[in-house]
Parts: structure tokens; sequence; C-alpha cells
């Protein structure tokens, strides 16, 4: 090879091997200098990513939420506590209570590791039963009814925790038989046994009401977690069958009680009947007197002893009369996001029980919500539904906080990279 080839190539790869040097040490000082510029965005990400924390937009929906609820609740039960308690801020300083309890308990479920309910989820589900049966051999309450288990001034309400019960026993469940859930033993046997079950502990206190929520939840959490929808729709007309034979023998008396005047709460047919849509037509009345923005925050007049206890299940009655359609259509709004975003972050889950377990707990808040609204409308029978984070008690508040924390606890799991 002529001398001045080789000098060409001798240069030639000297010259790839200063750029392959030069491009190694550029890397090099690249990874060096971007190190910590990476682990302060993870610092930053362990808090307010779904990834690595907490979803920050659903606590925020979450506190939103809350503080109009407590706000409202206060609006609502000023006059009636006054009347009653002697203290306008009797039940304000109670629901603060509540919620300083609820929101340490969503902290603490956030952090906790959502997984290990997987293990736990038949005892919890013994628990509720527990529960349903030691309300049964207290002393009824008003109106005949035995639905609560007393603490002093904090009360238990045994139907809150088989609600949860139920909804992390199906995930549970589901996710463990996955591939097994179009058989029947492995998922019309389970929930019939489960609904049923406590349905039947339900029916003693009574609260059909409970009733009601449940088996939406049974079937929604076996829906989603894979029955075959021939077997929701037999077991649906079984269950139709089985109120009517109830209804026809005298087995729903309180449950008939509570429909007298369904519908008929602006129509005038006897005094005795006029008394008893006395709660639903004042609610009517409210709902119509707000008209399209509200009569103005703490203006309401039904809730002045017009409204029996305003402060809890017809709450959302005394919010239309304030603010109006348009105020009331912007709360329905922040549930639906509340629910949507829930939903969400549980659909990035990186497990079956993460996906079920959140979807079941946020679909709660929708069922509740749905059904609240129609009762105050008189679309259906006074059952006493609560709204949640607005009407008045300790049980049903405290679990539904516990119940958003462990959503936020799959949301610190949740695979958001891979969408």
């Amino acid at each position: 090879m002529a001398p001045n080839k080789r000098m060409i190539l001798k240069a030639d790869v000297n010259r790839v091997y200063d750029e392959k040097y030069r491009r190694e040490r550029r890397a090099r000082k690249e990874k060096l200098f971007a190190r910590p510029t990476r682990q302060r965005k993870m610092k930053n990400a362990k808090w307010f990513s779904v990834g690595m924390g907490i979803d920050l937009p659903f606590c925020i929906i979450l506190l939103i939420l809350l503080t109009i609820g407590t706000i409202m609740m206060f609006s609502a039960s000023y006059a009636f506590s006054y009347y009653t308690q002697g203290n306008s801020y009797h039940y304000l300083i109670r629901q603060l209570i509540f919620i300083v309890l609820g929101l340490a308990a969503m902290t603490v479920m956030s952090f906790f590791n959502y997984n290990k309910l997987h293990k736990i989820a038949p005892l919890v589900l013994g628990a509720a039963y527990l529960a349903l049966m030691v309300v049964l051999i207290l002393p009824a309450g008003d109106g005949g009814v035995k639905r609560w288990i007393p603490l002093g001034m904090f009360n238990i309400q045994p139907s809150e925790i088989a609600k949860f019960a139920v909804i992390l026993f199906f995930a549970h469940w589901a996710s463990k038989y996955y591939d097994k859930m179009h058989i029947f033993k492995y998922s019309v046997i389970p929930g019939l046994l489960v609904f049923s079950t406590i349905a039947a502990l339900l029916f003693l206190e009574p609260h059909y009401s409970g009733i009601v929520i449940i088996g939406m939840l049974t079937v929604l959490m076996l829906y989603i977690g894979g029955i075959k929808t021939k077997y929701l729709i037999i077991g649906g007309a079984l269950l139709i069958g089985l109120v009517l034979i109830l209804a026809v023998t005298g087995g729903l008396t309180y449950a008939m009680q509570r429909m007298d005047g369904w519908g008929q709460a602006l129509v005038y047919t006897d005094e005795d009947m006029w008394q008893t849509t006395w709660q639903t037509r004042n609610s009517l009345y409210a709902i119509g007197s707000g008209g399209l923005w509200g009569l103005g925050l703490g203006q309401s007049r039904q809730k002045y002893l017009y409204l029996p206890e305003p402060q809890n299940d017809f709450i959302f009655a005394i919010v239309v009369e304030e603010l109006g359609l348009i105020g009331a259509a912007i709360i329905l709004l922040i549930f639906a996001l509340l629910v949507w975003r829930g939903i969400t972050l549980s659909l990035r889950s990186k497990d079956k029980f993460g996906k079920l377990l959140g979807i079941g707990l946020t679909s709660q808040i929708g069922i509740q919500v749905v059904l609240n609204i129609l009762v105050i409308t008189d679309w259906l029978p006074n059952t006493g539904i609560s709204l949640p984070f607005f009407s008045y008690g300790g049980s049903s508040l405290i679990m539904l906080l516990a119940q958003m924390g462990i959503v936020l606890s799959i949301s610190r799991t949740a695979n958001i990279e891979k969408q």
C-alpha cells in the first residue's frame, strides 16, 4: 500500500476513534449532570404523580365535595339543631369530628398496601356478618328498627361495613377465579350465598335501602368480574318473583308502609296520606322554590321545621333550594368527576384485584348519589339513602373516606405510564 494511502487510512481510524471517545465522554458528562435533575423529578413525583404517589386531582375533587358538603350540612341543619338541641352548631361540631376521623382514616389507608386486603377479605366479610347479627340483639331505635350499634356519641351502622365487605370480597373472589367466573359454581353460587345471607340479616332490621344498595353492588362486582349476563338476567327474574311472593304474603309490611304515598306527594287524597307524604312533599317544595339560581346560601325556607331532619337524607333538596338548578348541576358534575377519576385510576392498576376493588368502591358513590336524587324527587319511595359527603352521619362518612383512601392507595401503584 502506498505511504500516502496508509497515512489517510490511519487518519480516518484516528478520527473515528476520536469521535467515538468524544461521544462517550459527552454521554458520561450528560449522565453525570442529568442524574440530580431526574432524582429531583422523581422525588416530586413521589407525592404528585399517579405512578409514584397519590393522585392529586382525585384528592382535590374529593376535598371540594367534602367542603361543599360540610357547608351545606351546616346551612341545612342549624335551625333544626337549635330547635332540638338548643345549639345551632350541634350537628356541625359532630360532623367536623367525623371529618377529622375520616380524613385520618383516609390518610392511613392511602399509605396502606391495598393488596394486603386481598388476604383478609373473608375476615372482613365475617366481621360484617358479626356486626349485622350484633345489631339484631340490641334494643330497637326510633320506629322500631335496629340499625345502629351505639358507642357513646358515635353510632356504628353495620350496613356501611357490609357494603365495603361485599365489594372487597367479590374483588378478592373475582380476581382469584377470574378465568372461571363464567362457570356457574364460581360466580352465581357465591354471589347468591353472600347476597342472600346479608339481605336476610338486613331484612330483620329492617333496612331495605341497604338491601337495594348491596344488591346493586353485588351485581356490579359480579358483572365486572366476568359473570355471564344470562345468569344476571335469570337471577333478576327470580328476585322479582321472590319480592312479589313476599309482598302478597305480607312479608314486606314495613317496605309497603314506606311505599305508601309514593308518587302522590302533591296529590291530596285524605288527611292520613297528606301526613305520610309530608317529607317528600316539602322536599319537592324546596326543589321547586329554588328555581334556576336558588334563593341564596342559607336562605332556605323549608329547613325551618317544614322538612324533617333536613341534614340527613333530604339534604340535597335544601341544596337545590339555596343554590338552584345551576348549583345542584355543578355539584352533580363534581360527583361525576370523582367517580370518573376513581374508575380511571382503578383501570390503570397493575393487578385485577386493584381494578375490581377501585371500581367497586368508586361506583358505590355514584350509586348512592343517583338513588338519593331519585328519592328526594319522588321517583323512588322514601327509603333512607344518604348523600355521600353531604348527609350528616359518622359511620357513613368515616367509611366512605377510608374507602377513598384505598382508591388513593391503588393510585400509588397505578401504571399510568403504559397508557
